[in-house]
């Protein structure tokens, strides 16, 4: 039927409705009109009915619900704290969205259409759909029992019954919680409704797709199959659908652009209009009565047609346009251009106080902020983004252009967004409000570092996997410049914390920590930018350690004392924040504080406190080797021998037969330069050295015992315990093994470059002819050995095919294979002194710094950053004289000049600031007495010479006497 409504009629200026009871499908008769009486002020803008109750929404957004089946005088008033702008029925549920993007349902959930999951079976009171938490909704519909949602940017979400595949997922099967339908190809739904177990969908393009039951014909597609999918009504291609409306069991399209109605599905009762009672499977016109026509121009342009399918009826309504019925679907709010302006221009004006309303509406809602940069799909996109990111950048900039706006966003944004964060949401559309809340410039604003990025973070931490993978292959599409900005946000925010450090940090402290990981993850697979952009430097400064931190202030002392008890947990979980300097605070805090407990314990097994009689050590505090400088390998061989099966992380003490006592420092470092350069010169054997190479590797047949590999790996585990350096000439492979990562061909590139480059031309070569110009077998030469890289490599040839197995298979044998035995046993000595945990918080290249140390000395800063003491100052003309004779020497005699001084030429880190020189001029000396050098400390005792000739002189005499002590 088709009926005219005066302005008297419509719903908004009603205090009375005249309700029929709606019946189940089967129930025989109807019941007699009933009249629910509301408040006289009152004006309705939509009411819903389902099988057993009405839901009514006022003009003012608070909703009503009227239950039949319970006398009551008047509709119940639910979320009154909240303002809805649309409601919709199902048979025995219903479904309200809020004006900030909240959907609540309630009622009957025996098929999951509550969207709750199934652990309630029915709820009186409303809840919110927290699956949709954070998704901008444009409509909501419901079935019999099964539910809908679309999105502003035109996904369609559903749950409940499934049945019949009314959900539209490709399946029969239930779904509690809302489950996304596949998009449409390259179609944007802009509207969508449920019948009874079937559902429609109008694109913007004006077609119609159905699915679910179509025993009626209620899908149009000549067919009474259930389609599980949504399916195009190719019937109405061509005429551009404008309105669509769902009955229980049919369905209504209007043709604005032709003036027709067009109906299918069950006609038992009427209501296809086709003055029958017969189904249709294809759209028809509804055959109105000759007086009465659609066309817009029979009628006035102040009117819209409004089509409206009941149960079994159908009924099309001419409206006033301005009447609040004609614009059911009410939309969220969200920013757009001329609402910034209007913002801006209200900024100090009456109009002040709305303004702020509206701020508040939209930023304190994911769903809103989300919603208002919503953008159309551009197809083949690799990574699909809903939001238009340049738009909401440009509208942010301008915002914040003003101070109070910009105060106004931020509080918002703390007291309410951010507290509603939808973390936990499977659906990429609501996880983007993480996507576009950095490019609000307040978030790099270093004032809100605590009340903004630190519960961004926090939120962040709670994803799980699945929302951490979206969120992490969004960063890696970002440009190099916002991927920075990204993590200078995180960075400021961790500096900040360390200034302000208060009780609790140290959980703010640990989810920054975990941004910068998922960052550092991300840059390491698609990034790549530096590896100290990721550094925190400040770290250095508050790793006092052990009693280390006299002199600090209080915030020092806490933040200190804070990181000391996690220190293991915060560097292995987080080892690329924190620089080179701050991994060997900690790796020579961990030999001190290991030194230390066995000092404790022999002290307390000396007293007779304890008992301890497994180790020989544990009465000493040091480890106490006396040797000779003739025969220094064999004596340190003898004393590994007789201690092999001790626990050796005790303080190393050194002397050399015939010159001073027992030495920690200088002696000890002279030591460890003789003793390594000794061992790994290529006469000794010990070590294999490629061809024009200057690496060495692990011999294929070993000249030793594997043992004496097993006292190498002590012996450099010993010197890196003890602060030293070692001059071991290996390249990076063996420091990525130690660290259980796999050498490659690059590796192989440093030990032997011939053999790289050759190998890597073999890749690179595409030539047709490949097997001829090379003529190479998957066998291999190495170290004066001929091996076989698969069983009869010898008789299979290298082809275009699997030339990058044999690659592979020949930079494994030359770094793995061939000398298994001899590294393990290195390895093994390694580790006995090291503590793995505490070396697996280097990366390969750290670590062979830390190990190895480096010999690129800056001269210039060693001047600067000299002491003068007993009266020595830089002015001093002896003072003066000696950096002059310095700056002349060579680079080798300066290297020796460094032996002298602290003795080796090696330093840990580059830079040669821990290497800093103090000059003292000792009493009783003259220009005869040569220049001396405590090298525990690096003090240099320089007597007072006149002339340049006695200065260089007394230099060249050091030099050349760099070794010995006495």
């Amino acid at each position: 039927m088709m009926k005219h409504l005066n302005d008297s009629e419509t719903y908004s200026e009603s205090t009375v409705i005249k309700a029929v009871h709606q019946l189940p499908a089967g129930s025989a008769g109807a019941q007699k009109p009933k009249c629910i009486k509301l408040g006289k002020k009152m004006k309705i803008h939509s009411v819903d009915q389902g099988a057993e109750h009405m839901l009514i929404l006022s003009s003012g957004g608070k909703p009503f619900e009227y239950n039949y089946s319970i006398e009551h005088e008047r509709p119940q008033c639910i979320l009154q704290e909240k303002t809805i702008i649309q409601i919709t029925c199902g048979d025995y549920h219903s479904l309200a969205l809020s004006k900030g993007g909240e959907l609540f349902a309630w009622g009957q959930n025996l098929h999951g259409q509550l969207g709750l999951g199934r652990i309630l079976g029915s709820t009186p009171t409303p809840r919110i759909v927290e699956h949709l938490s954070g998704v901008p909704l444009a409509q909501i519909s419901a079935g019999k029992a099964h539910s809908m949602a679309l999105s502003m940017s035109g996904n369609i979400y559903s749950w409940g019954r499934n049945d019949f595949g009314q959900l539209g997922l490709g399946h029969t099967d239930n779904e509690e919680f809302p489950s996304l339908i596949e998009a449409l190809d390259n179609q944007k739904v802009e509207f969508l409704a449920c019948g009874g177990s079937h559902t429609a969908l109008l694109t913007k393009d004006g077609l119609l797709f159905t699915f679910g039951a179509g025993k009626y014909g209620q899908l149009g597609h000549n067919s009474t199959q259930n389609e599980l999918k949504p399916c195009l009504v190719t019937e109405l291609v061509g005429k551009r659908v404008t309105q669509i409306a769902c009955g229980r069991r049919h369905t209504l399209a209007y043709v604005s652009d032709l003036g027709k109605v067009f109906s299918f599905g069950s006609g038992k009762e009427g209501q296809l209009g086709n003055h029958g009672a017969h189904n249709q499977l294809i759209p028809l016109p509804m055959k109105l009565p000759s007086n009465e026509e659609l066309t817009v121009e029979s009628h006035t342009s102040e009117k819209e047609l409004i089509i409206i399918a009941g149960g079994n009826q159908s009924i099309l309504l001419w409206i006033k346009k301005e009447s609040p019925y004609v614009n059911l679907r009410r939309k969220i709010p969200t920013l757009n251009e001329r609402t910034v302006k209007r913002w801006i221009a209200d900024v100090g004006t009456k109009q002040g106080q709305n303004t702020k309303r509206e701020i508040k509406e939209i930023f304190s809602s994911p769903a809103c902020l989300t919603g208002s940069f919503v953008r159309e799909r551009i197809a083949a996109e690799a990574v699909f983004i809903h939001l238009d990111l340049n738009k909401a950048r440009n509208t942010f900039k301008e915002l914040t252009q003003k101070d109070w706006l910009a105060n106004m966003i931020t509080t918002c944004l703390r007291d309410y967004l951010l507290k509603n964060l939808p973390f936990l949401s499977p659906h990429q559309e609501a996880l983007e409000i993480f996507f576009l809340l950095p490019e609000c410039p307040m978030m790099h604003d270093f004032n809100n570092w605590q009340n903004l990025v630190i519960p961004f973070a926090e939120a962040i931490c709670k994803m799980n996997d699945k929302s951490s993978e979206a969120l992490e292959e969004y960063w890696a599409s970002l440009q190099e410049s916002a991927f920075m900005e990204l993590v200078q946000m995180f960075k400021r925010a961790i500096i900040a914390q360390l200034h302000n450090w208060t009780e609790g940090a140290m959980s703010n402290c640990l989810a920054l920590l975990e941004m910068l990981k998922r960052l550092h993850r991300v840059n390491q697979t698609k990034c790549q930018l530096p590896e100290n952009i990721f550094q925190v430097n400040e770290f250095t400064h508050c790793l006092h350690f052990f009693g280390d931190a006299y002199g600090q202030s209080s915030w020092e002392m806490n933040v200190a004392t804070a990181v000391d008890i996690q220190c293991p947990v915060i560097f292995s979980r987080f080892p690329f924040a924190f620089n080179i300097l701050s991994k060997i605070k900690l790796l020579h805090a961990d030999s001190l504080l290991k030194i230390q407990w066995r000092r404790l314990r022999a002290f307390l097994q000396f007293t007779g406190i304890i008992e301890d009689r497994e180790s020989s050590l544990v009465l000493m505090s040091t480890f106490n080797l006396t040797v000779r400088r003739s025969h220094l390998i064999e004596d340190v061989l003898k004393h590994l021998n007789q201690f092999e099966n001790e626990d050796l992380r005790v303080e190393l003490s050194v002397s050399f037969s015939g010159e001073i006592e027992h030495d920690f420092g200088g002696v000890r470092a002279e030591f460890f330069h003789c003793l390594f350069e000794e061992m790994t010169q290529p006469e000794y054997g010990m070590f294999m050295y490629p061809k024009e190479a200057t690496y060495m590797w692990f011999p294929v047949r070993p000249k030793f015992e594997e043992k004496r590999y097993f006292f190498f790996g002590i012996l450099c585990g010993l010197t890196l315990f003890n602060g030293n350096v070692a001059n071991i000439p290996f390249p990076l492979a063996l420091f990525k093994k130690l660290l259980d990562q796999t050498p490659s061909l690059e590796d192989l590139k440093e030990l032997s470059p011939v053999l790289g480059k050759n190998l890597q031309i073999l890749l690179d070569d595409e030539s047709a002819d490949f097997e001829e110009v090379f003529y190479i077998h998957f066998n291999v030469n190495w170290d004066k050995t001929d091996v076989d890289l698969i069983p009869n490599g010898s008789d299979i040839i290298v082809n275009q095919t699997n030339k990058t197995d044999y690659v592979s298979k020949y930079v494994d044998y030359i770094f793995n294979i061939s000398v298994k035995a001899v590294y393990e046993e290195f390895q093994r000595g390694f580790y006995k002194v090291c503590d793995k945990g505490i070396i697996a918080i280097f990366y390969p290249e750290e670590l062979k710094d830390v190990i190895i140390g480096n010999t690129d000395d800056d001269w210039e800063t060693l001047e600067k950053t000299a002491c003068y003491e007993q009266g020595y100052d830089s002015s001093h003309p002896t003072i003066v004289m000696f950096w002059k004779a310095l700056h002349k020497l060579t680079l080798e005699e300066k290297k020796k000049f460094l032996v002298f001084l602290s003795g080796t030429d090696r330093i840990q880190v580059k830079g040669l600031m821990s290497t800093k020189i103090t000059f003292r001029c000792p009493e009783n000396v003259n220009e005869k007495d040569p220049i001396r050098a405590l090298t525990c400390f690096r003090i240099l005792y320089l007597p007072k010479y006149s002339t340049m000739e006695r200065v260089e002189e007394a230099l060249q005499v050091a030099i050349n006497s760099s070794r010995g002590f006495g």
